[in-house]
């Protein structure tokens, strides 16, 4: 600001013009054009790769937690073959023994096998003793027929419990494997998981 006199004249900057060379070579600004909405097929293939993506790891989780799809041969150990009479287990038992319907003894290891659940021992109803012992029996029969294989997922060895969890399967001499599981379950001693859920055996 200035004073003249007894007055304050705001102070005003001189006025420089533009050089009219900085107006023409002055690229023009491209026209702004309103977002198209996407169409609902436009949508879904954009978004397919995450659905997929989501069905693969829903697919692995209950692969992972209920071997329903076979388990890649590169996220196992190496098999460790296993042969033996197997006995019960309690007083007397020998080396390898059977403690009931999905779960056995290799010296002092606790085995569970993968992707079946058996009824309990100590059974809720004389029906639910009464298929414990059978299936206790059928694994005891199957375990003693002849060598067999055990293998682990290198991501998921043992469970809450503190058990081995094996993937156990019988290859022959033809080429043919049986997994234990499928025995079970095809000759009733056995349920598959269904995402953790257990049914009562009473």
């Amino acid at each position: 600001m200035t004073r003249r006199g007894d007055k304050v004249v705001p102070f005003k900057r001189p006025f420089r013009a533009v050089p009219l060379r900085r107006i023409v070579n002055r690229p023009p600004r491209p026209p702004r054009f309103p977002r198209a909405q996407k169409s609902w097929r436009q949508a879904w293939l954009e978004t397919r790769p995450f659905v997929l993506l989501i069905a693969l790891l829903t697919v692995w989780y209950i692969s992972d937690e209920h071997d329903l799809v076979p388990t890649p041969g590169f996220l196992l150990t190496a098999p460790e073959t296993v042969a033996g009479p197997f006995t019960r287990c309690g007083p007397g038992r020998g080396e390898y023994c059977v403690i009931d319907g999905d779960t056995f003894k290799l010296g002092r290891r606790n085995i569970r096998v993968v992707g079946i659940d058996t009824p309990e021992v100590e059974a809720r109803c004389p029906a639910e003793a009464a298929a414990a012992e059978r299936a206790t029996q059928a694994l005891q029969a199957w375990l003693s027929s002849g060598p067999f294989e055990m293998r682990a997922r290198t991501y998921d060895q043992t469970d809450r419990y503190g058990r081995e969890v094996r993937i156990v399967k019988r290859p022959y001499p033809d080429g043919h494997v049986e997994r234990l599981s499928d025995h079970m379950i095809e000759g009733g001693y056995a349920r598959r998981y269904i995402m953790g859920y257990r049914a009562g055996w009473c």
